[in-house]
């Protein structure tokens, strides 16, 4: 008998959480925290976000590991700051770097579940063919290796360009598609796949190739709104989320399955009328402020998901991973996560307690804030912002006078230079997000023990992690996936 209820005890401590939906992980590639009218538009009609607002929760500080594309992805696959795994920046054609095949993304992690697994969109986590994601717990693939603008649509630099890629599973099956057909091919995708297993349990990730420039809209989306092109993207996306959400329902597996919504980072504010806003929040893409950081997120999952709530709880994308993680029943892995998991606060369970009460912000290999709470401390750092001027078009502020540069150069000057952007400074400074969102107002010489208490709060990821603006070299930093061939 002691051994029947030791084998009952062991067997329950190891039984799956009671939560295991289908997921729908819906990323849109630099959209800007104030271009849904759930989250401020007055210019850009979303009535299926805004649906998805109203039939769940929107997470008002729901913020990416960085604002960049591969980073944000990286963190997000692993549950890890990017650093901790190599990729703080964004990848291109010429790189041989991708997720390191020793680490354990979020597809692997359903997989192993027997989820049925797809991707369709934008990968951005290596294209060299081991980083593929069919060798990293996908069934099905359908997108692009990188961004976008690696092609011949690229500003300043197509001449250094090849053709862009578009992958079925792993074949290329065209170079340089059209491009104003990436949203409605990933649309049918996506809902031929939830067609398709309806009677399993699946995992889609869709991370939208939109709207990041150069942003194009189909014939049915081209010139309806009248706001722009942009705004006419954006439109299409909402379509897509609605399209989605249909197919759920008439595959009757609605209440069966959590749906996620946000931005991979900030909008690319150089760009002018070809980008989106961040409003409130400062600056945009590529900096360390709550613009390029924080980004919309609308959670629905009928009857789990509270509907009609709105909460300023602190998520990230990295804790993702660990929820799935807990509700799977799965074995966390031996590397250390930096995600959580908070479940409890995205099923709005009464009495939760948010187990995110902090978050450093990098900027490539530089840390440059960190919050807890409400308040957030810029440490000294230079950042990119636009010029007075913005682009217009599809091409970035400055354009006119920017120098040639190279899609190789690094460090914030190359960024600068490749982007249409100036460079400027933050000085040391304290902000209370909740009451200055917009990061405008310096209250450090009235809170000098907030200003201790989180630099001292910095500083172990900071030893662990590393930071070029100290001179700080990292201590627990893992190594990055490289194709040597």
């Amino acid at each position: 008998m002691k051994r029947l209820l030791a084998a009952l005890f062991a067997l329950a401590c190891h039984a799956p959480a009671a939560e295991q939906p289908n997921v729908v992980l819906i990323v849109a590639d630099d959209l800007g925290y104030g271009d849904l009218t759930s989250f401020g538009s007055t210019t850009i009609r979303t009535p299926n976000l805004d649906r998805m607002a109203a039939e769940g929760t929107k997470f008002t500080s729901f913020c990416v590991a960085q604002a960049v594309c591969t980073a944000s992805r990286a963190a997000l696959m692993t549950g890890c700051y990017p650093n901790r795994v190599g990729l703080q920046g964004a990848l291109n054609h010429t790189s041989r770097e991708g997720l390191s095949l020793e680490e354990r993304l979020m597809s692997e992690v359903f997989k192993k579940a027997g989820y049925a697994t797809a991707a369709y969109g934008k990968w951005h986590l290596g294209t060299r063919p081991m980083f593929h994601p069919c060798r990293r717990g996908f069934d099905e693939f359908w997108g692009i290796p990188y961004s976008n603008d690696n092609s011949k649509y690229h500003p300043s630099l197509a001449a250094e360009m090849p053709p862009l890629p578009l992958y079925e599973d792993e074949r290329i099956i065209e170079t340089d598609p059209d491009q104003s057909q990436f949203t409605r091919r990933i649309t049918e995708k996506s809902v031929s796949f939830i067609r398709r297993h309806k009677d399993q349990p699946f995992f889609l990730y869709v991370p939208h190739v939109m709207p990041h420039v150069p942003i194009f809209a189909s014939e049915r989306f081209k010139g309806q709104s009248p706001h722009g092109l942009y705004a006419d993207v954006v439109e299409e996306l909402d379509w897509s989320v609605g399209m989605i959400l249909e197919a759920l329902k008439q595959s009757g597996v609605d209440e069966k399955t959590l749906v996620l919504f946000f931005s991979d980072n900030g909008p690319f504010l150089s760009y002018g009328n070809h980008a989106g806003s961040a409003a409130p929040l400062r600056e945009g893409k590529l900096t360390s402020f709550e613009g390029g950081v924080r980004v919309p997120c609308l959670a629905r999952w009928p009857g789990r998901v509270p509907a009609g709530r709105e909460s300023a709880e602190l998520l990230t994308a990295m804790d993702l991973l660990p929820t799935f993680l807990h509700w799977l029943g799965a074995e966390p892995p031996a590397k250390k996560l930096d995600g959580v998991n908070v479940g409890d606060v995205l099923l709005g369970r009464e009495g939760a307690v948010n187990p995110r009460t902090s978050f450093v912000y990098y900027a490539g290999s530089e840390l440059q804030a960190v919050r807890e709470g409400d308040w957030k401390l810029h440490f000294p750092h230079p950042y990119i912002t636009p010029h007075d001027i913005p682009g217009r078009d599809g091409k970035p502020a400055n354009w006119e006078n920017m120098k040639p540069a190279s899609i190789t150069q690094s460090g914030i000057e190359g960024i600068a230079t490749r982007h249409g952007y100036k460079v400027a400074r933050q000085e040391l400074a304290l902000y209370h997000l909740g009451e200055d969102p917009g990061e405008t107002k310096d209250v450090s010489a009235a809170h000098p023990e907030i200003v201790e208490r989180l630099k001292q709060l910095a500083d172990p990821l900071r030893q662990e992690l590393g930071d070029a603006l100290t001179g700080t070299a990292a201590t627990a930093v893992r190594p990055v996936g490289r194709d040597e061939g």
